[in-house]
């Protein structure tokens, strides 16, 4: 009788601490919008925790919150409802002008032309114009882990979207490429090294997704007191409405529908919620004579 007790006062307190987040998050999302419209914020100063007490320095700005231009950076298609769904969702409901830039049609198994049209009907779902949409067709960016692709040719990519598009905020993955994939580490490393050489556009500020534990990964929603409780410098949260748009999303994307991509949509965490780390932006230095 205790143990089973015991097991609900832990599942009830466990549902408590999901409708605490949300309650949170729906508090704290219009000081992080407008954090992230802030370039002259400095994130190796304060990382965002909600466990902290939030300076009130954030508020929101009608104003600098649509000047807001997102660049999302990925590898294959698929990639943006699989990994970034809530960040798209969040920021496309706050009116920012979201862009995306997939750097490969994922023709691993020559089926880059179904790919491409999947690709175009999931970030309609999402929000994401097809005119905000650039697939990268180059057999030097080959859908394939086994291939080293051009450090060269992406950063030229990439400097190429942020100056044609004034771009001011960048997400991609991290070191570790939530699922470790080569072509998703390859972006960030390149994104890295144009942040440390100081040849981004000048306010332009870049986020790498946070990869986690498998265990913590399909954990579904269970993860998210996880995820709210750790510091991160950017995070973004969908509830039961937004995550059925992330998941027609996915089911955008047939030709990849295996058996366990299905459970994926079901138990992932990053249908639910996204966090970050900001890459530091170095600025040039200029010499005044």
């Amino acid at each position: 009788m205790f143990v089973f007790v015991s097991i609900i006062f832990v599942f009830v307190a466990y549902t408590v601490s999901i409708k605490f987040v949300y309650y949170r998050f729906s508090q704290l999302w219009p000081q992080l919008r407008n954090k992230i419209s802030n370039p002259s914020y400095t994130f190796g100063d304060a990382h965002f925790c909600p466990t902290q007490k939030r300076s009130g320095a954030f508020l929101p700005n009608s104003e600098t919150a649509n000047e807001t231009r997102a660049l999302l950076v990925t590898a294959h298609p698929d990639d943006e409802c699989m990994f970034f769904a809530p960040s798209i969702l969040k920021l496309v409901e706050s009116q920012a002008s979201v862009y995306l830039l997939c750097l490969s049609t994922g023709n691993y198994n020559n089926q880059g032309l179904q790919r491409k049209r999947e690709l175009l009907d999931s970030c309609a779902v999402l929000g994401i114009p097809s005119d905000h949409v650039t697939v990268i067709e180059d057999k030097e960016l080959p859908d394939d882990p086994a291939v080293q692709w051009s450090t060269a040719l992406v950063s030229s990519l990439i400097l190429k979207h942020t100056q044609n598009y004034g771009i001011s905020l960048v997400l991609t993955f991290d070191g570790r490429g939530v699922s470790g994939h080569a072509n998703h580490i390859a972006i960030y490393k390149t994104l890295s090294h144009l942040a440390s050489a100081g040849r981004l556009p000048e306010g332009c500020q870049i986020f790498s997704l946070h990869s986690i534990s498998i265990l913590r990964k399909y954990l579904s929603v269970l993860e998210l007191p996880v995820s709210w409780l750790l510091p991160s410098d950017f995070c973004c949260l969908i509830g039961p409405k937004e995550y059925k748009r992330a998941k027609k999303a996915m089911l955008c994307h047939r030709s990849q529908l295996l058996w366990f991509r299905r459970l994926y949509i079901l138990f992932s965490r990053y249908m639910f919620i996204n966090t970050f780390q900001a890459i530091v932006v170095e600025t040039k230095n200029v010499k005044i004579y």
